[in-house]
């Protein structure tokens, strides 16, 4: 057994969504439910198989992000994880849509931060173990940065 961390590689403008579901139709049925969430969003989709042909499966309206989803199935390789890499959309828009896909069994993140898989390698294969997102917090929130966090959730429209 060994342990690996992969960096997935995109952007600081796209949003990224990994986790775990169980069925070959795992791929389709995310796309139908990223894609009836939010009008305009542009996303790919890669879903590894754990068992039968065990192939990375990809879906999206993105060929560019498709392809950087699937490069990076590729690189976890943890059989029955899925990643979603998607723009003109925040994870809060499609995260409830896609925890309710019914072979949806755990979504582990929903950022646009860095993000680092921790990839546990048996004989058997491979596991998604933990996630690092973003990076260590660098102190309290004090009052001023109290009023920056309410002023910017109502400037972008999350609050009234």
């Amino acid at each position: 057994m060994e342990f690996e961390i992969v960096d997935i590689e995109k952007d600081s403008e796209t949003q990224a969504i990994i986790g775990h579901a169980g069925f070959i139709k795992s791929v389709e049925d995310l796309y139908e439910a990223v894609a009836s969430s939010v009008p305009k969003v542009r996303f790919g989709i890669a879903f590894c198989e754990a068992s039968g042909k065990r192939l990375v499966r990809s879906e999206g309206n993105d060929e560019s992000l498709r392809k950087l989803a699937e490069k990076n199935a590729m690189s976890v390789g943890a059989g029955h994880s899925f990643i979603i890499l998607m723009k003109d959309a925040y994870p809060i828009n499609v995260a409830n849509r896609i925890k309710a896909v019914d072979e949806v069994s755990r979504v582990m993140c929903a950022t646009a931060n860095p993000i680092q898989v921790a990839v546990l390698k048996t004989e058997k294969g491979r596991a998604i173990i933990g996630i690092v997102d973003g990076e260590r917090p660098r102190g309290i929130e004090g009052d001023d940065d109290r009023k920056e966090r309410i002023e910017l959730l109502r400037n972008i429209g999350y609050k009234l």
